[in-house]
């Protein structure tokens, strides 16, 4: 448990520097710190020239290199493989016929590794931006095993469900969220420049305006002086949330607990990191991972703290000799049905074909829940901003109806 936390907590750390064969090497390293990352690098007999925390921005090539781009080029490396191409011409293959350059550096990076001798899995560590743990430990079961190229073409299978799931979560998630904002947008539009030009024709009536009326303008008045510290506001706080759950572990647990338990949407992410969970355990297992060091992975691949803590928690069971089904069990995470399926493949010797189809239901779950919200979150949302903007432009109106009356 000890050693799953500190992993947890390693930064990534790039690189640049001469090898051993005195000649220039670079790439990625995963540590604790920035002294723990020089000592490890020297141990492998690298000379340092330059070394710095990895940054997440936009424009670093873990950002660039997208999950489509690993899903392509691992078919493209399996289909060569299986042909009898060696790997690194066929990475040199690969690299040439790629268009993205991003693709291309990394490809070249992995590529110069191999041809010192340095095997497939260990390149592929030193870009944990790209290729996650579930993916090399893959690998190095697919080199230890002579079947490399069966494994990749699972590895490729994987990522595209997995991304297919993630994409339907999110799909679900930012109609809402866009809606959202546009009302905001409008209403801050109509009381910043609409409102004051009706408030302009109301001074001339000399007539007491309606109540709501009255409240609205109030507010722009409001809105108008302070729509500046409102903003920055907003923004600082914000990117204080941002930060915060990026370095507090307690954050992240609170924030990952709030979002299961969202009305509607909690319990979709909930159902899709249920299928994300059995789909890599289904697949580490199948490789012929042991269970025990499967669970490790799976719980940094889950996605949500909460999850994360109840797998490692399995995991130390299991290490005692518990049943996977009864460890789960334990958690309060997992529904009877997937807790059913586990208990059937541990029995039968089917485990992997269990979690499998856990996987597929909890996957056509979430398609079904996306499609029902896009369809009745949809026409909500449409009401609720028509009330808004509705209320708004009546209570303009009100006025002009009231001095209709009198004529």
């Amino acid at each position: 448990m000890a050693r799953a936390k500190e992993k947890s907590k390693n930064s990534t750390f790039v690189w640049k520097g001469i090898d051993k064969a005195n000649r220039n090497a670079s790439g990625e390293l995963e540590a604790a710190n920035l002294k723990t990352a020089k000592m490890l690098l020297r141990r492998q007999g690298i000379r340092i020239k330059k070394i710095r925390k990895h940054s997440r921005s936009i424009f670093s090539i873990g950002e660039v290199v997208k999950v489509r781009d690993v899903v392509f080029l691992t078919r493209q490396l399996a289909t060569m493989i299986e042909a009898g191409i060696p790997i690194a011409q066929s990475l040199r293959g690969i690299a040439v016929g790629h268009e993205k350059e991003a693709v291309k550096q990394l490809l070249v990076k992995i590529r110069e590794d191999v041809e010192t001798g340095t095997n497939l899995s260990s390149s592929l560590r030193k870009h944990p931006g790209q290729f996650n743990r579930l993916y090399t430990a893959l690998v190095t079961v697919g080199e230890e095993s002579g079947t490399l190229d069966i494994l990749m073409n699972k590895i490729a299978t994987y990522l595209e469900k997995i991304e297919a799931i993630k994409s339907k979560v999110r799909s679900a998630l930012f109609y809402p969220a866009m809606v959202i904002i546009v009302a905001i947008v409008i209403v801050a539009i109509l009381l910043i420049v609409v409102i004051p030009e009706f408030e302009s024709l109301f001074s001339d009536f000399g007539a007491d305006l309606p109540s709501l009326t009255r409240w609205i303008v109030s507010l722009s008045h409001t809105f108008q002086e302070y729509w500046v510290i409102i903003l920055l506001a907003s923004m600082v706080l914000g990117t204080i949330l941002v930060f915060s759950y990026k370095r507090s572990s307690k954050m992240q647990g609170m924030m990952d607990q709030f979002l299961l338990r969202i009305p509607i949407f909690g319990p979709i992410i909930r159902k899709s990191i249920i299928a994300r969970v059995s789909r890599t355990l289904a697949t580490m297992f199948g490789a012929g991972i042991p269970l025990v060091d499967a669970l490790e992975t799976v719980s940094t691949a889950a996605g949500n703290r909460i999850y994360s803590n109840g797998l490692l928690k399995v995991r130390r069971d299991v290490s005692t000799g518990r049943s996977l089904e009864g460890s789960m069990s334990d958690t309060g995470l997992f529904p009877g049905m997937v807790l059913q399926m586990v208990s059937t493949g541990e029995e039968s010797g089917e485990l992997e074909k269990m979690l499998d189809k856990a996987a597929e239901f909890y996957e056509n779950e979430v398609d079904n829940a996306v499609a029902v919200i896009a369809s009745l979150v949809e026409p909500f949302l449409i009401i609720i901003l028509g009330i808004i903007v509705g209320t708004i432009v009546i209570a303009m109106y009100l006025p002009i109806f009231k001095l209709g009356a009198v004529f």
